[in-house]
């Protein structure tokens, strides 16, 4: 609690056995909150057939805080109430729409910041009761919330009977997370010992007890306080004479005790879930309403059911005590309970509260064993949960009508209509894929349907596993029953669950859905197939064959008034458009879908749009339009809280804001891109932005772990160019930082036997370029001498094939060409001093402190103008300074000493004839240090070095390791790189091998 008043949320996970006294111990937290004058709600899990209700714990304690702060928890959820009206039904009704990937995140960021505007001014205290039977919808808020709150005088506690979580059990994943967040505490109540049970039983008994009757107690009881609670009541009310040994029996004797009226309605109500409502228990029971009252009154004076807090139903006191009433009713007793439940129900639609109604309905049919009617009651339950975007629960739901589906009267499911709720799956079709015909009062639902419905519900619920093997089933049934349009459908979402779940690219599903498609009657499903097959061209395979395909594909949709399919084949004939040169015409076409996806509502379109605009921008040099575009682009999927659309947002903007010089920026606009991506995609691409960042910074170790994290988000079977050539560049920088001159050539020949697709441009210049750097700066390098020719031949025969269509590239194309000069000693400052012409507009400050840097050591070593090489260095190194690179500083330090010019100051006089410090001096190595890094650099083994030096291997490697250290590098072959760059020795000669003749 103090800590929660000073900003910062808590969180409390209890757990124990059943009966071992957390409701307790939440029951005395509560009323000290209280007393400290916390705001505290209670919501209780509720265990209802195979799941709970979507939410039950938040909705009632939401429903608590509305009935006790309703001015603030109004003000709380303003301008969001339809969408939290999900979890808070009394906020509003519940909007049918939309529903994506993205749908649960929105609502969950929505309750987070709802939760903490609440708290923002007064303790609130959540209490949540039975995580074990928490649904999963519930399982993942909370899990959600306790990761993402970050400000509020806010605490959560939640229990859970620790004996149910059995290994497998879905809560247990859960508390392994939770376990990990520093703001999340988790404590397991023990059992009591003797004395413990001892005192317990003097409070109970208001009087010592008798020491024979504790180690009575203690013994059957094993410590447990439920059972002592109940093994002392059976003491003072007598029973004790007729205690047997099954502790089953025992939570059954004072039950049996009661009058038969009252063991009727307490069967009753153990059968009804965690709490009946009265009105609902009074239609059920068949008694009188005198009569019921007064068996309730024998059944709460017995201490075995209890009035809900709020007055209108009434629970067992203890879960235990009605879980072994429960299993003590027969079979064919349990399902008449349930079926009067069902009955009653249906009878009077005011007897539970509206939101609960269809899926306890539901549950009570399939408990009751009647398929008949638990199968529509079962749909209608999934359609309740989808709208509440409760979408694990929706599968269960779908999963549970599939199994139902055989055991129901053919007259009933013929009765069933299609929910047509899932995309564009065409619901109203013949076998031939043709709908025309087909009338929606009259068409029956399918098998094939609900198993569409179920696809799509694991597809949104993360569920990507289960949602393939769906699609599994449908397909082996549509094996059997002719429907091409209906598969063509399933190998589409196969398609895009095989990609996202790194099995394959998804391009052999995609064409067999193609060719399914050929010859049927216009269709979404056809136009939908088109514009993916598109899209799926444009970034595994691209060419001047997929602006074609994205034309038709609009076209297509156009003529079938399609219009969100239209505008999303839209976006991608922009791109396409841009790629192949038409970039005017490109980006004008983008920027129509985006204005008309944002006048329709359909944010994830117009989101898509930012997300490419701001790529095309940046290809064409644009960073500054691209980063305010980016900009605009999240602050519109953040009010819809679209996750992965504000990852590639964030990465895009990252990666401007780097051209830009703007690191500090990137570096947060990519981190945040890393933590709210939901999907692999977008967190690979922000990996790969930091590790741009760390290897523009000198820092090869952090950069070789984002580009392994890059990798390891990516996969294997991501085959798209946009991702796999940047890996390449990458890769190449830390071989060349780490002086592995053999790898950045291995790198380079896998990256261009790879390919350069059309519009991969602005991948593959950087990527050459770098390759160039490294041949350059490696020459002298005894171990880059053999191979060099070859490797600039394959380097210059890569770059003929690419396009500079705007000056970002032509400038890069020019840095390549002068650096290829450079690796080969031809470079004259002519060369650079046309490489920082066309690089100084560009707004592109690392780039140009880099052509800044040769220019000025090309006019050093022409004995050019010192003055202006002075003033070349300065201003690079003020933003190598203010970049943070630490590579590019040291390597214009080191100039500036070597040819004795100052690095600030540009006007000021030549250097002081004083002859320059020891660069090695300044290293801080030692003279023994400076010889073995000599050697170090010229390919020397440790025991070559020992044979020269006449020391020992031991102590030569002794140290290397010393200079390691020193020189802050991670191994031999960076030590030499740097020694060479640093130009610390004068030229090397290779490592001996054998005297000739020898």
């Amino acid at each position: 609690m103090p800590r929660a008043a000073g900003q910062e949320p808590q969180a409390m996970l209890v757990g124990g056995e059943a009966g071992v006294g957390k409701t307790r111990l939440t029951e005395e937290f509560v009323h000290e909150a209280a007393r400290r004058g916390a705001v505290v709600a209670v919501g209780g899990c509720v265990e209802i057939g195979a799941e709970g209700l979507p939410f039950a714990p938040f909705s009632t304690a939401l429903r608590t805080l509305h009935r006790l702060l309703p001015g603030e928890l109004a003000a709380a959820a303003a301008g969001q109430e339809d969408e939290l009206a999900r979890i808070l039904p009394e906020l509003g009704d519940t909007p049918r729409g939309p529903h994506d990937e993205e749908s649960t995140a929105r609502l969950f960021e929505l309750t987070a910041r709802m939760l903490e505007r609440l708290a923002a001014d007064r303790t609130v205290v959540l209490v949540l009761e039975d995580l074990h039977w928490a649904d999963t919808s519930t399982r993942h808020l909370l899990s959600y919330l306790f990761r993402t709150l970050a400000s509020g005088r806010l605490v959560v506690v939640a229990t859970y009977r620790a004996d149910d979580v059995h290994r497998r059990h879905p809560l247990r994943p859960l508390l392994a997370e939770l376990d990990r967040l520093r703001t999340v505490q988790r404590i397991e109540l023990p059992r009591f010992n003797r004395a413990e049970v001892r005192r317990q039983l003097a409070g109970i008994l208001a009087s010592e007890p008798d020491e024979d009757f504790v180690d009575s107690v203690f013994e059957r009881s094993d410590g447990n306080a439920f059972f002592v609670e109940e093994l002392a009541a059976c003491q003072r009310s007598g029973c004790r004479a007729g205690l047997t040994e099954s502790l089953r029996d025992l939570l059954l004797v004072r039950v049996e005790v009661l009058p038969e009226a009252a063991q009727r309605v307490v069967r009753i109500v153990a059968e009804g879930g965690s709490t009946v409502e009265y009105p609902l228990l009074r239609a059920v029971a068949g008694l009188s309403e005198d009569e019921l009252i007064e068996a309730l009154r024998a059944a709460v004076g017995a201490n075995i059911l209890l009035a809900t807090p709020d007055g209108d139903g009434y629970r067992f006191r203890h879960s235990l005590v009605r879980e072994a009433v429960s299993d003590d009713l027969l079979p064919g007793e349990r399902a008449r309970v349930n079926r009067r439940y069902a009955e009653a129900m249906e009878a009077d639609d005011w007897l539970i509260r509206a939101e609960e109604r269809v899926i306890r309905l539901a549950s009570y049919w399939y408990c009751a064993n009647d398929a008949a009617k638990a199968l529509p009651a079962v749909l209608a339950a999934s359609v309740a949960a989808r709208r509440r975007h409760a979408y694990s629960e929706q599968l269960n739901l779908l999963e549970r009508a599939l199994d139902l589906w055989e055991s129901a009267p053919q007259e009933v499911r013929e009765a069933l209509r299609p929910v047509d709720y899932t995309e564009v799956y065409p619901p109203l079709t013949s076998g031939t894929g043709d709908p025309s015909g087909c009338d929606p009062a009259t068409t029956p639902l399918k098998r094939l349907d609900l198993l569409a419905e179920a696809t799509v519900a694991a597809r949104f619920g993360g569920e990507r596993e289960r949602a393939l093997k769906l699609t599994k089933t449908a397909l082996r049934l549509l094996e059997e029953d002719q429907d091409p349009l209906r598969a063509a459908w399933f190998w589409t979402e196969r398609s895009r669950l095989v990609s996202s779940l790194a099995r394959g690219d998804g391009w052999e599903e995609l064409a067999r859905a193609q060719e399914l498609v050929k010859g049927l009657p216009p269709s979404q499903v056809h136009a939908e197939v088109l514009v993916r097959a598109a899209g799926w061209g444009m970034l595994h395979n691209p060419g001047p064959g997929n602006l074609e395909a994205a034309e038709r594909a609009a076209a297509y949709a156009r003529m079938l008034g399609a219009e969100e399919i239209e505008l999303n084949a839209r976006i991608t004939v922009g791109c396409l458009l841009t790629d192949a040169g038409d970039a005017e015409r490109g980006l004008a076409e983008m920027l129509v879908v985006r204005e008309r996806a944002a006048e329709l509502g359909l944010v994830m379109l117009a989101g898509r749009a930012h997300i490419n605009l701001t790529s095309q921008l940046e290809s064409m040099g644009r960073s500054r339009e691209a980063v305010e575009l980016a900009g605009q682009g999240v602050e519109l999927v953040k009010k819809s809280r679209l996750l992965d659309t504000e990852a590639w947002l964030s990465g895009n903007m990252a990666e401007s804001l780097y051209s830009l010089g703007r690191w500090d920026e990137a570096a947060e606009a990519a981190r945040r891109g890393l933590s709210v991506g939901q999907s692999a995609a977008p967190r690979g691409s922000a990996s790969a932005r930091l590790s741009y960042l760390a290897l523009a910074r000198g820092e090869l170790t952090e950069a070789g772990a984002r580009l392994t994290a890059a990798h390891a988000h990516f996969g294997t079977h991501d085959s798209q160019p946009q991702h796999r050539i940047p890996l390449y560049r990458l890769a190449v920088g830390i071989a060349a930082g780490e002086g592995r001159i053999a790898d950045v050539r291995a790198e380079i020949t896998d990256a261009i036997a790879y390919g350069f697709p059309l519009g991969h441009h602005r991948y593959a210049w950087p990527l050459l370029l770098a390759a160039a750097s490294a041949e350059a700066d490696a020459r002298g390098l005894p171990v880059a001498d053999a191979g060099r020719a070859a490797a600039l031949e394959v380097l210059r025969g890569a770059a003929r094939a690419l396009a500079t269509p705007v000056p970002v590239w032509t400038a890069h194309a020019e840095f390549f060409r002068a650096e290829l000069l450079r690796a080969e000693a031809r470079d004259t400052a002519a060369d650079w001093a046309g490489v920082e012409r066309a690089v100084r507009p560009l707004e592109r400050p690392y780039l140009l402190a880099r052509a800044r840097h040769r220019l000025a050591e090309a006019l050093l070593a022409s004995g050019g103008d010192r003055a202006c090489a002075a003033s070349l260095l300065g201003e690079a190194y003020a933003t190598a300074e203010r970049l943070g690179s630490r590579r590019l500083r040291e390597d214009l330090a080191l100039l500036a000493q070597r040819a004795r010019l100052p690095l600030t100051g540009a006007d000021a006089p030549a250097a002081p004839p004083a002859p320059a410090p020891d660069p090695v001096e300044a290293l801080g190595l030692t003279s023994r240090e400076r010889d073995v890094l000599s050697l170090v650099a010229a390919g020397r083994s440790n025991r070559q070095i020992a044979e020269e030096l006449f020391i020992s291997p031991k102590t030569a490697s002794v140290h290397v390791s010393n200079i390691l250290a020193k020189l802050g590098v991670a191994g031999r072959g960076e030590a030499a790189a740097l020694a060479h760059r640093l130009r610390l020795f004068g030229p090397l000669t290779p490592a001996r091998t054998a005297p000739p003749g020898a």
